[in-house]
């Protein structure tokens, strides 16, 4: 077995067809038909299932390809981290973060990459912060951006900043409910939210279960420009940091009002593995990205669309 090996099989699993991973490697479909065939007569079991659509892994093949996904990306860690050595900014790094923050930190970070570290490459991948977790561990990605994120052996955990939760209401309750309302008074509210293991839900149930109150569900609901919509529509209520508001195309048409007494926020921070060593070019890329998210998400957490603070003043004085 060779790592020309692992590539070639890691190509035709995630292509689903040899001919389709011969033309993106630009090899000869015998050659490769040949090396995987090698490589399965060393591992003594298919790797394949093939059949006239292109082929499926076996339970063996999938087992494998987690592991060579992870060989490969240590390879090529090491090969960035003998050029980052000569060259000092080169390199390639893969984030994972919550869809929420992508319309928000995805620009400003390509921008600042393009700027700092011209030589390097940064790609992305979103997802809820558990499941960007698990690909994290499995070395899919080099770090992550998590909420509620904790250290562990797996771990290491670099707290960013704190993103504070908001009720949102249709704004035709406009006179029907306070401009701003307790944590206790939270658990009266029928939620559009997401399911476990979502971190925002696990923040409000933590929260209320710490005051003895229990969540009211209206519907779980993953996505969040269909969550502000069902809200919008009156289906219920959300609750949802600023940015993941601003994310939805309908965060103009409903009412956003402060959780108090006390604040309701959850933690978000830059998560590594503790089992990969940084690269000097990994640590300056990840000091970088703490930075922008930082001076991002506090200068949307610093300001508020005029028409919700009008919608917001609006309201006040009709009470």
């Amino acid at each position: 077995m060779d790592l020309k090996q692992l590539e070639y099989f890691r190509h035709v699993a995630e292509l689903g067809s040899f001919t389709n991973a011969a033309a993106f490697l630009s090899v000869g479909q015998p050659t490769l038909s040949r090396q995987i065939a090698d490589l399965e007569l060393e591992f003594g079991q298919d790797l394949f299932d093939r059949n006239g659509r292109g082929v499926v892994l076996t339970q063996a093949g999938s087992q494998l390809l987690e592991h060579t996904r992870g060989i490969l990306m240590q390879i090529g860690r090491a090969r960035q981290e003998l050029e980052t050595t000569r060259s000092g900014d080169a390199g390639h790094i893969t984030l994972g973060l919550p869809s929420s923050l992508g319309n928000i930190v995805t620009v400003p970070l390509v921008k600042a990459f393009g700027k700092v570290l011209p030589k390097s490459r940064l790609a992305f991948s979103e997802g809820l912060s558990a499941y960007i977790l698990e690909r994290l561990s499995v070395g899919r990605i080099d770090c992550a951006l998590a909420y509620n994120a904790a250290a562990s052996e797996d771990f290491d955990v670099t707290p960013l900043l704190d993103d504070q939760l908001f009720l949102i209401a249709s704004a035709s309750r406009t006179k029907k409910h306070p401009a701003s309302i307790s944590l206790s008074e939270l658990a009266d509210y029928p939620l559009v939210i997401p399911g476990r293991p979502h971190a925002n839900r696990m923040t409000v149930e933590h929260a209320l279960s710490n005051i003895g109150k229990k969540i009211q569900i209206a519907h779980e609901v993953e996505c969040i420009p269909a969550i502000v919509d069902l809200v919008r529509q009156g289906h219920g209520f959300g609750v949802l940091s600023l940015n993941a508001i601003k994310s939805s195309p309908w965060a103009a048409h409903v009412l956003i009002k402060p959780i108090l007494n006390p604040t309701l926020t959850f933690p978000l921070s830059i998560v590594t593995s503790i089992r990969r060593p940084k690269s000097a070019f990994m640590r300056k890329a990840i000091s970088l990205i703490g930075e922008v998210v930082r001076g991002e998400i506090g200068q949307h957490l610093g300001k508020m669309p005029r028409s919700f603070k009008d919608r917001q003043a609006s309201n006040r004085r009709a009470r």
